[in-house]
């Protein structure tokens, strides 16, 4: 006698799209590294114009220049981020992936696009261009630029997430349902970390990274500078801010200990967080200590996402239940949807 599929068996596996979603996360790794070179070492501007570098896809030198080669780098390895995104939606769409997915797809697309056009407007809308006297366009343009790079990551690893088969087949990893407060600590957890890194981005690009240079303390032997400018107001945010996040993650991994169905599913990703908190800290120092060496200050912000990635993946893996109580309801409401999912499981027989 027929019976009604369970929702987790739909939409099966797909290891083309897993791993297709898989190899674009590495590959923006390498996007984000070399974003916050360029960002480091201040080659924003190696070329005016955008989006030809010099009026070029391969502009002449662009290699034995360091500035050119950073940004123009920059430039190619997001455009193969836009192509990969491209592919993952279409994949997505084509091998009738959950809905979920499919929609993870067309926002990865709209994203990326978004992002391309901002990191655009950074370089018309910078001083150099205007021939202004200031350049806070072009720097609010650059902050939002690689705010929306971290919640682009995290979009792309709820879709690598959502096509594993621990997620469709294994409940997530999670032998029984975490309790709802779960998430809620995750989620807090990756806010503060989001603020932080927001935070950092303000500093980076207002060039305030060494605006107090020595650390823990002020050249005062204080915690708090005696006096304060924007520079130093932005700086002592960051320091602040890593203490908020220190004590946020700490709160998250606590609570992920005293629940037994969250130890098992979490433990590992716990520590593994905690490991990179003290990563991130100690980084942290050596940018001032080795005043703002470029590579240490770019593996800061390379950690400081590597961080939130973990944090969000665990958080993403304890929202499954609810997830899928909201699609049910969503397939409820929508009998379009149900009839798609349900026409897709109906060979499960009893």
């Amino acid at each position: 006698m027929p019976v009604k599929a369970d929702r987790k068996t739909d939409f099966d596996y797909k290891p083309a799209l897993f791993w297709f979603g898989l190899a674009s996360l590495v590959w923006i790794t390498f996007l984000l590294y070399a974003g916050g070179f360029t960002t480091t070492i201040r080659a924003g501007m190696a070329f005016l114009d955008w989006p030809l570098s010099n009026g070029s896809i391969n502009p002449e030198g662009w290699l034995e220049n360091r500035d050119m080669a950073a940004e123009h780098s920059h430039r190619l390895l997001g455009m193969v981020m836009g192509l990969l995104s491209i592919g993952m939606c279409v994949l997505a769409h084509l091998s009738k992936a959950a809905p979920r997915v499919r929609s993870m797809g067309n926002w990865l697309v709209g994203l990326v696009i978004f992002q391309g056009l901002l990191g655009g407007l950074r370089v018309k809308l910078d001083q150099l261009n205007l021939d202004i006297d200031h350049n806070l366009y072009a720097q609010s343009f650059a902050v939002a630029h690689a705010t929306l790079a971290q919640l682009f990551l995290c979009l792309l690893i709820a879709f690598v997430i959502s096509n594993s088969r621990s997620w469709i087949e294994r409940n997530a990893g999670f032998a029984q349902q975490p309790r709802s407060s779960l998430s809620t600590w995750g989620l807090l957890a990756c806010a503060a970390i989001v603020l932080q890194l927001i935070v950092g981005a303000i500093m980076r690009h207002a060039h305030a990274g060494l605006a107090i240079p020595t650390f823990p303390l002020t050249p005062h032997d204080t915690l708090i500078p005696p006096v304060f400018t924007f520079e130093i107001a932005i700086h002592f945010a960051h320091r602040v801010g890593a203490v908020v996040v220190t004590a946020a993650l700490v709160a998250y991994c606590v609570r992920i200990w005293k629940e037994p169905a969250a130890r098992a599913a979490l433990l590992k990703s716990s520590i593994g967080l905690l490991f990179l908190l003290l990563i991130q800290v100690a980084l942290g120092a050596l940018v001032i200590w080795k005043v703002r060496n470029e590579h240490v200050t770019t593996l800061h912000m390379l950690n400081g996402a590597f961080t939130l990635a973990l944090c969000w993946s665990m958080t993403y893996r304890s929202l499954k239940s609810k997830l899928d109580r909201t699609s049910a309801a969503s397939d409820a409401r929508n009998p379009a949807a149900k009839g798609e999912a349900t026409s897709l499981g109906h060979t499960v027989q009893a």
